[in-house]
């Protein structure tokens, strides 16, 4: 059940719950739950199965929109796999959530990571590409996070990521990270300098030269 169906406030940012359904998939139906900011008009949503607001510690996934990765299958990123294998992982376990966030391109937006990809493509590596853009190497907002979290009743997280920011982030939100697990993919030679890059310039859970 969820803990609150009023909208949720985030500073002085409005963060709205809109409606849930059920989202039947490939591994589990999930009921998807759909968010809006209410300032900018950006959609966010959230998938959960079973009861996540039990109390007990809930196998989680902040995951940000890639549509290049998610939806059109590139190989330059991991994230289309990691979304994969998050949901399988959920699925398996009968219960967990899954916050997918629209922050494309860690933050720059679908054509400025085109613009990125073209500079990656003429040799600069993914920071870089950012930095030359005007942009940092990382821009996403975790703290869309904590009304989601709020309103779905999770308190406690064994949080699927690579990324030691969005521990922090949870540790910042009173999210308490019961357990750290890890979400590795197979690389392949259109991401792996993209891999090791996260690994060595964004502090990326993940050995460089796996």
């Amino acid at each position: 059940m969820l803990s609150n169906d009023q909208p949720v406030k985030l500073d002085e940012q409005a963060l709205e719950y809109v409606d849930s359904c059920n989202l039947p998939t490939t591994w589990a139906t999930f009921r998807m739950h759909a968010f809006v900011e209410t300032a900018t008009g950006k959609e966010h949503i959230a998938l959960t199965l079973g009861d996540v607001a039990d109390g007990q510690p809930v196998l989680a996934r902040i995951h940000s929109e890639c549509l290049t990765g998610d939806a059109l299958f590139s190989k330059r990123c991991d994230c289309g796999p990691q979304l994969e294998l998050a949901l399988q992982k959920i699925a398996q376990e009968g219960r967990g959530a899954l916050l997918y966030l629209r922050q494309e391109g860690r933050g720059i937006g679908l054509l400025n990571k085109v613009r990125a990809y073209h500079l990656q493509d003429e040799g600069a590596d993914t920071v870089e590409a950012n930095q030359k853009l005007g942009f940092a190497a990382d821009l996403r907002d975790y703290s869309l996070c904590d009304p989601m979290l709020k309103h779905l009743g999770i308190e406690s997280v064994r949080l699927m990521t690579n990324n030691p920011r969005k521990i922090s982030a949870m540790e910042g939100m009173n999210v308490r990270v019961q357990e750290h697990v890890p979400l590795i993919v197979k690389r392949n030679p259109y991401n792996e300098r993209y891999l090791s890059t996260k690994a060595t310039k964004l502090g990326h859970l993940i050995q460089p030269d796996l």
